[in-house]
């Protein structure tokens, strides 16, 4: 399954003579970046390579192009313009082939709108995998010149610095790639800045070959590319960062496999999903201008990897064509927030409001969680919505907002992070916010079990409230902008799972946190939200295995990575004009299927459909899945409905006797209606498409 990254250059259908065919093999031709692309131009078998020319604007270029297999040139094309640069391709006896590039700075912005400010550049902090810093940046960008440097696997297992590029290190030790090639384990490592963020690249290549070849590979890159994504929200805005997810790893380096990351695709530096697309088509951009177009790309990513592994897949289709998607949310703005934004305002109601109302076991029944502590905990991360409480440390005091004396500053929040998207309020100037809790009957399964009684329902609808637009605890319930609820379902910041993700192979992994003893947010339920949402979106979720785990028994990165790449392989094989989906099915690995494993050492796996539930199946007993409070209040677990659509109350929402009193309290306090939740939400629609550029000019 190759990555899709051309336009051809003439219609399709027309049989008047032969023609060349131009391809961006780089990046789509409209996302150009760095003023270079590598350009493949197909010749018809009548046209000899010799007798091609190449112009950019007038300007010959043919000099950088090469034959490239049976009928082929291939080239990276430099000094391209800012802007639009037509790219035509002539030979006499054919029609000549004609491309348009659109280049952009390699500062950005490409698509993911313009640049946020402040922002704090980190180079001096950055550790480069020598353990040296990048020093100062030479401008405004945060840039830094690109370097490279060498790296070796020692026989005692560790990377070190290669003292001498000519000389082979005693302790060397080798590497077998996963095509069977055994070459010394030295890896090449690129450092350098894109799109204001530090990226790294790592490949095996002996510095006694020369440089890379975009058109040669070398013997110790196997051809497949694995990019890393970073987790972490809080307090990922308004800096460059000062660490990416980490390059040398030895798994997937010792097989061969090309490893690419960018401190902007660490969620802890960036907590944006377009931002960190952007960031990743460039960085990967880079990466094939250097080595050569990977045969597939995998993304993996833990948490805050996991929001951008989805995302990217389905919003930007082409960048990543697996995903191993590790300790997983379906996406940052909802999956997580609306979570963690309901636990913020049960946490206040049962602290602050009425601290004695009700015990914990009926608080974790309202919550829906595993554990009674997971509501402390989930309220505290809810600060990431609230602009004062994650500021980056690298943020300086001054710069920050304050509402009484700062109210210009920089908002420390995911949906000022994500302007660009939601453009603002005119009268506030603050970032529309796609929140809502209006009609929400919080509790209303822990009721009508008889774990609560009515009239603590009634309190605790009545008096629960929202979060105002700074996040801070209000007597009405969050009211969400219409505007900004739309675009997140047309823009894919609600994830659909009907864009790119739909022709994904997905290997969800999870090691179960729903019972830690300080609480966690990574719930098992957010698994089944991605099932459900692909479900929704496609009919299917036959591309989505998913695997549970407890404390790293079980399940190992060696053996996912394996998988993928079998499956991959499989998939990219197979020319058969089968629907993308029938492929998936027909060439997943065999033994790679739902499961989880025993807890302890000596796990063992159990192979069974992977279900919602508590107790209902072997890994259900082991890992039970527990809810949240929107799905306590009704809600099913796709987690996809923003702002609900509205009914009255109704006596038969209660399995308990209600009396003339208590239903008159209980329409009062849902004067506009309880939520629907059979019904789809407000605003709530179709991906508009893929590929959404948010440039403002």
């Amino acid at each position: 399954m190759g990555v899709l990254v051309g336009a051809s250059a003439t219609p399709a259908g027309s049989q008047e003579r032969e023609k060349l065919q131009v391809t961006a093999v780089s990046s789509r031709p409209g996302t150009v970046s760095g003023d270079d692309a590598l350009i493949r131009v197909e010749l018809p078998a009548s046209i000899a390579a010799d007798k091609v020319r190449v112009q950019v604007e007038g300007r010959d270029v043919t000099s950088s192009f090469r034959p490239y297999g049976d009928n082929a040139l291939m080239g990276v094309v430099k000094e391209l313009s800012k802007g639009d640069n037509r790219l035509t391709a002539r030979a006499q006896g054919a029609d000549a082939g004609q491309l348009t590039l659109k280049n952009h700075p390699i500062t950005g912005p490409v698509f993911a709108g313009p640049h946020e400010q402040p922002f704090v550049c980190d180079t001096a902090e950055f550790k480069t995998v020598t353990g040296g810093t990048l020093g100062q940046p030479i401008d405004k960008d945060c840039s830094v010149k690109t370097r490279v440097h060498y790296m070796y696997r020692t026989t005692a297992g560790k990377f070190v610095p290669l003292p001498d590029e000519n000389v082979l290190p005693a302790d060397l030790a080798t590497a077998t790639t996963s095509a069977g090639k055994k070459v010394p384990y030295i890896v090449r490592v690129e450092t350098g800045t894109i799109n204001r963020g530090i990226y790294e690249t790592a490949v095996l290549h002996d510095p006694k070959s020369g440089t890379p070849d975009p058109l040669q590979r070398g013997p110790g890159w196997n051809g497949r590319l694995v990019y890393g994504f970073g987790g972490g929200c809080n307090g990922g805005w308004y800096v460059q960062g000062r660490k990416t997810v980490g390059i040398m790893n030895d798994t997937y380096l010792s097989k061969g496999y090309g490893v690419a990351s960018s401190t902007l695709n660490v969620f802890g530096n960036n907590c944006n999903d377009l931002l960190a697309a952007e960031t990743m088509s460039m960085v990967k951009e880079r990466f094939v201008e250097t080595y050569g177009d990977p045969a597939f790309t995998i993304g993996n990513g833990c948490s805050g990897g996991s929001y951008q592994t989805h995302q990217i897949a389905d919003n930007y289709p082409g960048l990543l064509d697996g995903i191993l998607s590790g300790c997983s949310f379906p996406d940052v703005g909802f999956g997580t927030i609306q979570t963690l934004s309901d636990a913020q305002l049960l946490n206040h109601y049962f602290k602050d409001v009425a601290p004695d109302a009700f015990t914990k076991e009926q608080q974790k029944a309202v919550s829906g969680f595993g554990k009674w502590e997971s509501i402390g905990s989930l309220a505290r991360a809810g600060g990431r919505i609230d602009p004062t409480v994650f500021c980056p440390p690298q943020l300086p005091e001054g710069q920050r907002y304050d509402p009484d004396t700062n109210p210009n500053g920089a908002r420390c929040d995911v949906y000022s992070h994500t302007v660009n998207v939601y453009g603002e309020v005119p009268a506030t100037g603050k970032a529309r916010r796609p929140l809502d809790n209006t009609g929400i009957q919080y509790g209303l399964e822990a009721l009508n079990n008889g774990t609560i009684d009515m009239d603590q329902f009634i309190d605790l609808n009545r008096r629960i409230g929202g979060l105002d637009d700074d996040a801070r605890p209000a007597t009405g319930r969050t009211v969400a902008d219409l505007k900004a609820v739309r675009t997140a379902y047309r823009t894919g910041r609600m994830l659909s799972g009907g864009g790119g993700l739909a022709d994904v192979p997905i290997i969800d992994y999870r090691d179960y946190t729903d019972d830690a003893s300080a609480g966690d947010m990574h719930m098992r339920f957010h698994s089944f939200s991605t099932r459900a949402r692909l479900d929704k979106a496609n009919g299917t979720h036959a591309n989505q295995v998913m695997l549970t785990r407890s404390d790293g028994h079980g399940f190992t990165l060696a053996g996912m990575l394996s998988d993928m790449d079998q499956w991959l392989t499989g998939i990219k094989g197979d020319s058969g004009k089968d629907a993308p989906i029938e492929k998936i099915v027909r060439h997943r690995p065999q033994g790679l299927t739902d499961a989880c494993w025993t807890r302890g050492i000596g796990a063992k796996k159990i192979a069974e459909p992977q279900v919602e539930g508590i107790g209902n199946t072997e890994c259900n007993t082991l890992y039970p899945v527990w809810t949240s409070p929107r799905m306590v209040a009704g809600a099913d677990v796709a987690n996809d409905i923003v702002k609900c659509r509205k009914r009255p109350v109704i006596r038969s929402d209660y399995r308990v006797p209600v009396t003339d009193g208590q239903f008159k309290e209980l329409k009062a306090i849902f004067r506009d209606g309880v939520c629907d939740w059979s019904r789809p939400g407000v605003g709530q629609q179709d991906l508009a498409g893929t590929w959404l550029s948010f440039d403002r000019k």
